[in-house]
């Protein structure tokens, strides 16, 4: 399976400079939709890789993020565009160590395996190097982008085939 990995914050909802937990706090990037909906036309799925430290922080618990992360799944399939799955580690490196907290790419590696994706043929995006180094780490190629783009400006048809 061909996959188009994304990070959350600043890929998919803008970035806000503060942690986004809750629904009124998240908006979706400029004209994702119609991107995801083209590159979903052209044989690929989509995987949320995100990191969300505030968890660890005790700033919000797991609930929120999954509440978050249904209501976001439920506006992408209102929107046509199917969301094959969502990962998030709740670690931060201020208070623990672990392989899953991007740059890790031990949530990347679990979404492969789970999924059958030919990281060959598939992409992660992100709007942060560490995004791009969790790709890398395993094969995938990484893609950088600035925060809160305009998915219309954005042109991936040399890296994707």
């Amino acid at each position: 399976m061909k996959v188009i990995f994304l990070d959350r914050d600043g890929i998919v909802n803008k970035e806000r400079g503060d942690y986004t937990w809750k629904k009124d706090q998240f908006e979706f990037t400029e004209n994702l939709f119609p991107f995801l909906r083209y590159w979903a036309e052209n044989g690929f799925k989509f995987i949320v890789i995100t990191n969300q430290g505030g968890i660890n922080k005790g700033i919000y618990e797991h609930h929120d993020v999954l509440d978050l992360h249904e209501w976001m799944k439920s506006i992408l399939t209102s929107e046509g565009i199917d969301l094959l799955d969502i990962y998030y580690c709740p670690h931060h490196s201020d208070k623990q160590k672990c392989l899953c907290r991007k740059p890790g790419s031990l949530l990347i590696e679990k979404a492969s395996a789970i999924h059958h994706v030919r990281l060959s043929e598939s992409i992660m995006i992100g709007d942060r190097e560490r995004d791009v180094e969790a790709a890398q780490k395993i094969g995938l190629r990484g893609f950088l982008v600035d925060s809160n783009p305009n998915w219309d400006s954005i042109d991936l048809s040399s890296l994707i085939q």
